[in-house]
C-alpha cells in the first residue's frame, strides 16, 4: 500500500473514532435538558472570554478573521454537529479528495470538539446553572477532567493553526476549494465545506501565522497556570 494511502487509511480510522465520541458525547448531553442548557451557556461565556484574552488579534485588519475562525469555529458557542455528521458521512470521499494536511485539521477539530465536549458537559455538570462567573468557572474548570486535558486542549489547537499555516502553501488547494463550492451544496456537505473555507480564507489573508498561533498558545497556557495555581484574577491582563 503506498505511504500516502495507508496515512490516509490511518487518518479515516481516527477520524471515525473521534466522530463516534463526539456523537455518544452530545445524545448524552442532549437527553438532560438542564445539561444541555447550562452547556449552551457556558460556551457563550467561554467566547466572551476569547473575546476578553484576545481583544488585539480580534481588532487586527491582519489576525482578526482567524481570531473570529478559532472563536467560533473552534471554540465558541456554535453547535458543530452538523459539520461532524457531514464528515462522518462523505469520510471515503474526503480521503479521495483531500489532502493528507487537509484531512488532519479535519481530525484535529474533531478531535478538539470531542475533547471539549467531554470537558464542557463535566463542568455544566459542576456549575448547574446558567449564572456563571469568573469565580465558578475557576472552580469548575480545575475540578473536571484533569491537567493533561486541558493541556492537550491547547495542544491541539496550535496544531490546527500549525498545519492551516501549511495548507494555505500548497499549489492548487484554494482553486480546489472554490470548485468544491457547488457539489458540497448538492451533497448536503456546505457546513463543512464552509468551516475549511473560512479556515484557508483566514489564514491566507493573515500571511505568515507563526506569531499569531504563538501568541494563542502563550496566553492560553498562562491562563492554565493561573487557574490551577488559584489564583484570585485569572482572567486579569492576560493580553497584555
Amino acid at each position: 500500500m503506498p505511504s500516502d494511502t495507508r496515512e490516509k487509511s490511518e487518518i479515516a480510522r481516527a477520524l471515525r473514532a473521534h466522530l463516534a465520541s463526539v456523537t455518544a458525547l452530545r445524545r448524552r448531553t442532549q437527553s438532560d435538558a438542564q445539561s444541555a442548557t447550562v452547556r449552551d451557556a457556558l460556551r457563550r461565556w467561554q467566547a466572551q472570554r476569547l473575546a476578553r484574552t484576545y481583544p488585539d488579534l480580534l481588532s487586527s485588519p491582519r489576525f482578526g478573521d482567524a481570531a473570529r475562525f478559532f472563536q467560533n469555529d473552534l471554540y465558541g458557542p456554535k453547535d458543530f454537529a452538523r459539520r461532524d455528521v457531514e464528515v462522518e458521512r462523505i469520510v471515503p470521499t474526503l480521503t479521495r479528495m483531500l489532502p493528507v494536511g487537509a484531512l488532519e485539521v479535519i481530525v484535529r477539530a474533531v478531535e478538539l470538539d470531542a475533547l471539549s465536549e467531554s470537558l464542557d458537559a463535566g463542568m455544566a455538570t459542576r456549575l448547574a446553572s446558567v449564572e456563571i462567573t469568573d469565580e465558578r468557572y475557576a472552580a469548575a474548570y480545575r475540578t473536571t477532567g484533569t491537567r493533561a486535558d486541558r493541556e492537550r486542549q491547547i495542544v491541539l489547537i496550535g496544531e490546527i493553526g500549525t498545519m492551516l499555516n501549511r495548507l494555505v502553501r500548497l499549489p492548487l488547494l484554494g482553486t480546489l476549494l472554490s470548485m468544491m463550492h457547488g457539489p458540497a451544496l448538492v451533497a448536503g456537505v456546505g457546513g463543512l465545506h464552509d468551516f475549511l473555507q473560512r479556515g484557508f480564507d483566514a489564514f491566507r489573508k493573515m500571511g505568515d501565522a507563526t506569531f499569531f498561533v504563538e501568541t494563542i498558545i502563550r496566553r492560553e497556557t498562562e491562563l492554565l497556570e493561573r487557574l490551577f495555581s488559584e489564583d484570585e484574577n485569572p482572567f486579569q491582563n492576560v493580553a497584555a
